[in-house]
């Protein structure tokens, strides 16, 4: 038998609307650190994200080697896959790879190239043992693809989906082919499955509208005992499917997610399939509050309701302020800081409803450049769009820019 547990979406190095993260961060490891000697856990996965930007601070990283340094120290038998995300330097995370492998920990972040373009999947295979020393998994360690990562595949439907699924079909392929009676197959990606849940307007994830970036389940077939999914935040299953699995964030990313189970999943495989599969969630991190927590309402009820808040004992929750506005107040905000100089509430952000007529157009007061931290480029440019022609972008040219976008941005990632 062995063990996992399956974890994703790390962000570290995220700071919340300036606010720095890092006790966060350093209390989930702490709590991770106890649950994989508690479990008596053979091997940590993580799905990608592992950093919040692709150049991350010397503090971030600290915090990172330092835990891995601590659990592989204490458990003896611990092994650690980690794949890149998007927010990771697929180079950089896997540069110190040779020290980390010293540490029984494996990193993929590039995908290599054999001669001639093809893949080189061997790279993409790594086994795990169990306490005996025998090897019961074999992993499909893939990292977050970007363009030229992939086979390509001629297709009229999406090239990039069709692209990802061959991927995996041969690296399967080549698995299957040395695998013995008792060893299952683990499939790890960082990616957007397809009629997967995204919180609405949660900007903290990399998605992209119009299923551009979305990849089929089909793409991890019934030979594959489990499948570990990093890049939603929201702890899932994918179609419903028991062994396919987003972990979800340790901590939420947005106020989206203020109401996220937040865990891990561990995993127990024994003859060759996956025989227990649990969720196990995360201590309760500093609460997100909405304030109110539904509709936005007019200032003098917000002043009320945020003179009513409880007080708080420790570390100050996040306060995100709703307001509905006729027009702009703009000793707003310095009312609502008078209301809480007593109390105990991190002020995170104010966002204003405008009331005209029938409709209601959303944008942040003051802190509409924190608000641009948040959103994707399309969404910026949507809004944009809105702003000047009085109506939605429409459909082609949303489709024109995800393109666009989308050549850019790998473009950015091969410069690096």
């Amino acid at each position: 038998m062995i063990r996992i547990l399956h974890t994703a979406d790390w962000h570290l190095g995220q700071t919340f609307f300036g606010y720095d993260r890092t006790e966060e961060h350093e209390a989930f490891l702490d709590w991770l650190a106890g649950e994989i000697l508690r479990q008596e856990i053979d091997a940590l996965i993580i799905a990608g994200d592992v950093f919040d930007v692709s150049n991350p601070s010397a503090a971030s990283q600290s915090i990172y080697y330092r835990f891995i340094y601590r659990v592989t120290a204490e458990n003896p038998n611990l092994q650690i896959v980690i794949v890149a995300g998007n927010h990771d330097s697929a180079a950089r995370l896997e540069a110190p790879l040779p020290l980390l492998q010293a540490m029984r920990t494996e990193v993929r972040g590039v995908v290599r190239k054999l001669e001639g373009g093809a893949v080189d999947y061997d790279h993409l295979c790594v086994e795990l043992k169990n306490r005996q020393g025998e090897v019961e998994l074999l992993c499909m360690a893939v990292p977050f693809l970007r363009q030229g990562d992939y086979p390509v595949v001629q297709t009229e439907g999406n090239p990039y989906s069709e692209g990802v699924r061959e991927l995996y079909t041969q690296l399967l392929r080549k698995l299957w082919k040395r695998r013995k009676p008792n060893q299952a197959i683990l499939a790890i990606g960082h990616l957007q499955a397809t009629g997967s849940e995204i919180a609405e307007k949660d900007y903290s994830e990399r998605t992209v509208i119009g299923g551009l970036e979305c990849v089929s389940p089909e793409a991890f077939p019934e030979q594959i005992a489990y499948t570990a999914l990093g890049h939603i935040h929201k702890a899932q299953r994918v179609s419903g499917r028991e062994n396919v699995r987003y972990a979800g964030s340790p901590i939420p990313m947005s106020f989206a997610e203020r109401h996220y189970h937040h865990g891990v999943v561990m995993v127990a495989f024994d003859g060759g399939c996956a025989v227990d599969i649990r969720r196990i969630e995360c201590p309760k991190s500093i609460p997100l509050i909405s304030v109110p927590s539904g509709e936005p309402e007019l200032p003098e009820k917000i002043l009320e309701m945020l003179g009513e808040l409880p007080e708080t004992e420790g570390t100050a929750p996040y306060l995100e302020v709703k307001v509905l506005l006729e027009e702009p107040e703009p000793m707003l905000r310095q009312e609502i800081e008078d209301v809480l100089a007593d109390k105990n509430y991190r002020l995170a952000r104010i966002v204003s409803s405008y009331r005209t007529g029938a409709e209601n157009v959303e944008k942040e007061e003051t802190d509409w450049k924190k608000g641009l931290q948040e959103m994707s480029p399309l969404q910026i440019a949507q809004s944009a769009f809105e702003k000047i022609y009085q109506s939605e972008m429409p459909e082609d040219l949303v489709d024109l820019f995800q393109e666009a976008y989308l050549v850019a941005t790998r473009k950015e990632e091969e410069e690096r």
